[in-house]
C-alpha cells in the first residue's frame, strides 16, 4: 500500500471504532493519534484528522465530520471494501502500517532487539514519529535549509540522519517524547560516535507529541547542558544447544 492509502484507513479505522480504536494502539487522545500516527506514515497530522472526518457522517459517533457534503468517492470505495472486516483483523492491518514485521512480532518472533514492553505509541513516538517529524521538518531549519539528507536509520552507524552540503555536513540523532519533558537515552554507540563527532554530532529532540509537536536540537550535547548519566543493564541470553 502506499502512504495515501494507509492514511485513509488510518482515518476510517479511528472513525469505526473511536475510543476502542485509540486504546488499542495505545493512545489516549485523538489529538496524540493525529500527531504520531501522521508522523510516523511521513504526513502531516491534519491528514489524519481530515480521512477520520470524511468517514465520520457513517458511524454513530457524536462527531459531524463533513456532513455537509457526500464522503469523496475514492474514499467511499474503501469504506465499501472495508467495512466489514472485524476489529481485530482491521487492528492488525492498521499496526502493520507502523510496526516493522509486524506479523512475525505478533507471534512472538522479534527480528530487531528492542523493549517490547513498551507500548505502541511509545515505540513508534521514539522511533518513527520522531524521524518522520525530523524529515519533514528540517529544512524549514535555517541552519539545515541547504543540507540534503541521507537516511542511516538501518545501518547501526550511531545516527539516524547525515546532512550534507558540499564540504559540510551533521550526524543527527532523533529522539522523541509524547511530553515536553522526559527521559532521553543514548545507546552505547551513539554515546561513542557524539563523543568522536563533537560539535558535528547533533542531538534532535520532539517533543510533546500529545498535543503540538515542537523541537529543539544540541550540537556536541555530551559538552552541552545536558547531562548524561551511565546506566548498565545485565542481560541475560538464552541459547539451546545440541550434539550431532
Amino acid at each position: 500500500m502506499n502512504i495515501r492509502t494507509k492514511s485513509i484507513l488510518t482515518g476510517l479505522y479511528l472513525s469505526k471504532y473511536s475510543e476502542m480504536g485509540l486504546k488499542e494502539l495505545d493512545l489516549s487522545t485523538y489529538q496524540q493519534a493525529f500527531n504520531i500516527l501522521g508522523y510516523s506514515l511521513g504526513v502531516k497530522p491534519a491528514s489524519i484528522k481530515n480521512y477520520r472526518d470524511e468517514f465520520d457522517p457513517l458511524f454513530p459517533n457524536n462527531r459531524k465530520g463533513w456532513y455537509k457534503r457526500p464522503i469523496r468517492d475514492y474514499c467511499k470505495v474503501y469504506y465499501e471494501e472495508y467495512l466489514n472486516v472485524d476489529f481485530f483483523q482491521f487492528s492488525d492491518l492498521v499496526k502493520s502500517f507502523f510496526i516493522p514485521n509486524y506479523e512475525l512480532e505478533k507471534h512472538g518472533i522479534y527480528i530487531e532487539k528492542k523493549d517490547y514492553s513498551e507500548s505502541i505509541s511509545k515505540r513508534l513516538v521514539t522511533g518513527k514519529a520522531a524521524e518522520e517529524y525530523f524529515k519533514l521538518e528540517f529544512k524549514k531549519i535555517e541552519i539545515f535549509n541547504l543540507f540534503e539528507i541521507i537516511d542511516t536509520t538501518l545501518l547501526a552507524c550511531g545516527f539516524d540522519y547525515k546532512l550534507s552540503h558540499l564540504e559540510e555536513f551533521y550526524c543527527i540523532e532523533v529522539k522523541g517524547l509524547n511530553d515536553f519533558n522526559g527521559n532521553i537515552q543514548l545507546t552505547e554507540k551513539e554515546f561513542d560516535v557524539a563523543k568522536i563527532l563533537k560539535t558535528k554530532y547533533c542531538l534532535f529532540v520532539v517533543t510533546n507529541f500529545k498535543e503540538k509537536p515542537k523541537h529543539d536540537f544540541v550540537f556536541d550535547p555530551l559538552n552541552s547542558r545536558l547531562k548524561f548519566k551511565e546506566v548498565k543493564k545485565e542481560i541475560i541470553q538464552t541459547t539451546y544447544n545440541t550434539y550431532i
